[in-house]
């Protein structure tokens, strides 16, 4: 298992490669003021530009989305990768060798051999390329040919072909230098009675790449009835290839996905295919395996994974085909997506379409059809006696959940209503509230366990024994948020300027929970005194979670709204914060002695009179003499 990067190393690809000439890959910037660019933001469609990068701090942050972090968090979101490949490939940009940790771990060779074994399928892939256009492939190109895929086809998707022979590829990587250790760990070769022989022979290859693009694997179709291996064969398990956590296709359908926020789920390389050419270009497929749930965190990373999202299934109409959707409705809540059911017309796949009735055919069998879990309610139905009173009531208990876990309560309370309908129970209303009090129980069990952990929060928590309690929402209209807000910023952005006193501010100061979770941050990252080279990705680490987090890095890269940002600025805001604070607690105190009325304890009466009259004298010399008086 790979060890973790050292922290060192993953501090020093933050700080060799300037977030400004990555951004600027991807989008134009153009000058922001105050030493920040600005471009339009490549995570959601916008006209004017709310995306800010801050070269001087490597944060970017979207006041549309709210997306925002470092340099690392960018790549990791644009490109769809892990924390890990980022940083590896940063690594690679910036000339970095990374150490890795974790006892008995060997990092330079396990990072070798990774390389080694994505080169030998990028070699193999060439080969087999090379080959389809060989006499012997004579068999392959016809098979493309039927399909409707002809030699730009094959070309775009990198197809090939592997001889027929026991040792061809085998040999040829030992000619590139590649041991026989790398050929078998590969999944290439495989053990033979006098060495290694190839894995496949004598079939159609499709290579299989991971959303970065490289290619881990291959599928390949047999073609000859002498073969007597299964129609399909894909590579082993290896060290650069989980079945469960590739999709073919998915490097072509990546952007398209995440632009459209859409994706056409087909079950084999030639319905990839189809698609792609009939012009439904978010099209993947699973790699001999079940659409699971690694595959959904692929899309999901990809689909942004809002409401707004579809998901389109296009299995087979036979009855594995259904079978197959049920599985995959199984998962179906671990989307925030849309999820549905496209069969064709007479059960064909995509590829049978487009050869039977044209691009226009495949494109308008993946428009939104059936909802996945209206297909599950009636496969459920369908199953059961629905003239009796005893198999229409099976059929409720049965379905009934299924429609419990539809997000939409509109659409809940709509499909509930359809389901009365196939049941042909005339009462919709019963239908509707046992619906809902399932409903009400999955929830209610969900806030229990740790369903509510897999939600995604939109609170700003913060952890024990600082806890934020509840209180109003981020108001920028309240001059009370918003001066707790300038402050903030001026803590993150100059904190020469308020420190030392802001380090002696407590968290019950800042009225916003948010806010007050920012301030324990910097307060658990040792304080803005002092604030070293690295204050501010120390502040991040402190974030109890993502919102946190997030609000930090906006904080960090808004424009202070000052025409000087200096001293005097800097001292106004943190008066009027201390100054309401002590004007809140005035009032409280005044409820206090309200409350012990003339009858109260002298003791205590006097210790409270003493209290406030304290609380007024510094409130006094607060207005007298600013930022003196702190």
């Amino acid at each position: 298992m790979a060890g973790r990067i050292n922290e060192d190393d993953v501090k020093a690809v933050r700080d060799a490669v300037p977030i400004d000439a990555v951004v600027s890959e991807y989008l134009q910037l153009r000058n922001a003021g105050g030493g920040n660019l600005k471009g339009l933001c490549p995570f959601h469609d916008e006209k004017s530009p709310s995306f800010q990068v801050s070269p001087s701090k490597g944060l970017f942050h979207c006041f549309g989305c709210q997306e925002g972090g470092d340099t690392i968090a960018f790549v990791m979101k644009i490109d769809h990768l892990s924390f890990s490949e980022t940083v590896e490939r940063l690594a690679a940009k910036a000339g970095i060798t990374l150490r890795y940790e974790e006892g008995g771990y060997n990092p330079g060779h396990q990072r070798g051999e990774r390389i080694r074994l994505v080169e030998a399928h990028k070699v193999a892939a060439q080969y087999y390329i090379d080959q389809l256009g060989s006499p012997e492939a004579e068999i392959g190109r016809k098979f493309l040919a039927e399909r409707g895929f002809d030699q730009a086809a094959a070309a775009h998707f990198g197809v090939g072909y592997s001889p027929a022979g026991w040792d061809h590829l085998t040999r040829f990587l030992r000619g590139k230098g590649f041991s026989d250790k790398e050929l078998i760990l590969s999944g290439l070769s495989q053990d033979g009675r006098r060495g290694p022989i190839d894995r496949f022979r004598g079939r159609l290859m499709w290579p299989i790449r991971d959303v970065g693009g490289e290619i881990v694997g291959f599928g390949a179709r047999k073609l000859r009835d002498d073969d007597n291996g299964p129609k399909y064969l894909n590579t082993p398990e290896t060290p650069i290839y989980k079945k469960s956590q590739v999709l073919y296709g998915i490097d072509l359908a990546k952007k398209d996905i995440a632009k459209v926020s859409r994706a056409v789920v087909v079950e084999g390389y030639t319905d990839v295919m189809a698609c792609h050419l009939a012009g439904v270009t978010t099209a993947i497929a699973t790699c001999g395996t079940a659409f699971g749930a690694d595959h959904i965190k692929i899309l999901r990373r990809l689909l942004m994974d809002n409401g707004s999202a579809r998901v389109i299934f296009t299995f087979d109409g036979d009855a594995a085909g259904q079978k197959a959707a049920l599985r995959a409705f199984e998962d179906d809540q671990k989307f925030a997506a849309e999820t549905y059911i496209a069969i064709a017309p007479d059960g064909m796949d995509p590829c049978e379409l487009r050869l039977a009735k044209g691009d226009e055919a495949v494109a308008e069998l993946v428009q939104p059809r059936t909802p996945l879990f209206e297909f599950a309610l009636r496969q459920i139905v369908n199953r059961y006696d629905l003239e009796t009173p005893a198999g229409r009531a099976a059929a409720l208990d049965e379905a009934a959940p299924i429609v419990a876990k539809i997000k939409n309560i509109a659409s809940q309370h709509e499909v509930a209503v359809q389901l009365a309908g196939m049941l042909g129970i005339l009462d919709e209303r019963f239908v509707v509230r046992r619906v809902s009090q399932i409903a009400r129980w999955q929830r209610q069990g969900g806030e229990r366990g740790a369903d509510r952990q897999a939600r995604p929060q939109r609170t700003y928590d913060t952890p024990a024994p600082a806890a934020v309690t509840p209180g109003p929402a981020l108001n920028l209209r309240s001059p009370a948020h918003r001066t707790e807000r300038e402050l903030l910023k001026l803590a993150l952005q100059r904190p020469e300027l308020v420190s030392p006193a802001f380090d002696a501010y407590g968290i019950d100061e800042f009225t916003a929970p948010p806010y007050a979770a920012v301030r324990q941050c910097v307060q658990d990252a040792g304080g803005a005194t002092g604030a070293p080279s690295d204050y501010l990705d120390a502040v991040r680490e402190a974030a109890p979670n993502d919102s946190v987090r997030a609000l930090v890095t906006e904080l960090a890269v808004e424009t202070i709204f000052a025409k000087s940002v200096d001293e005097a600025y800097a001292s106004d805001q943190l008066v009027t914060v201390r100054l309401r604070a002590v004007d809140r607690r005035i009032r409280d105190v005044q409820g206090t002695l309200a409350r012990l009325g003339a009858n109260g304890d002298p003791a205590q009466v006097a210790a409270v009179q003493n209290e406030l009259w304290v609380l007024t004298q510094y409130g006094q010399s607060l207005r007298n003499n600013g930022a003196a008086a702190l």
